[in-house]
């Protein structure tokens, strides 16, 4: 078991693995929303992977290290509780985690030159919150499944 996520990168291949894994998890919760402010996510998605195509993906390959960063507090604090998954240990710490990890994405939009992205960013930002909190649980089980 890793104690500090970030080395988990330096296994060949990891970063990679790790990103492709954080995608599915996007998709997924993607397609398990519903509602207003689901569809104004969704359509920020599509205009991301339309009008710049593969910038999604180079985008959280550069967020992996970034939110593992924001992590690490988290995961040192499950590891010395013990007990329980990490998803579920986020989970009770959610109002920390939440704004944790949307510190890497805000960080992301407020570099990027591209003004489609950073539109589709500022139309959703504002129900990020609990979309994000939504898949916290998934989130850690993605960590867990690496750093264990």
């Amino acid at each position: 078991m890793y104690s500090n996520l970030s080395d988990i990168l330096q296994v060949d291949g990891a970063l990679k693995a790790i990103t492709a894994d954080a995608q599915a998890l996007v998709e997924s919760e993607l397609a398990n929303k519903s509602g207003v402010s689901a569809a104004a996510v969704k359509l920020a998605y599509k205009a991301v992977t339309s009008f710049a195509p593969g910038y999604y993906a180079q985008t959280v390959e550069l967020m992996v290290p970034n939110m593992l960063s924001q992590l690490q507090p988290f995961w040192s604090d499950f590891q010395a509780a013990g007990g329980g998954t990490f998803g579920d240990y986020l989970v009770k710490r959610q109002d920390e985690v939440g704004p944790a990890l949307l510190k890497v994405t805000d960080d992301m939009a407020k570099d990027s030159d591209k003004p489609v992205i950073v539109k589709a960013y500022k139309a959703v930002r504002g129900s990020a919150e609990k979309h994000i909190e939504a898949a916290i649980p998934a989130v850690g089980g993605l960590v867990e499944k690496y750093a264990a």
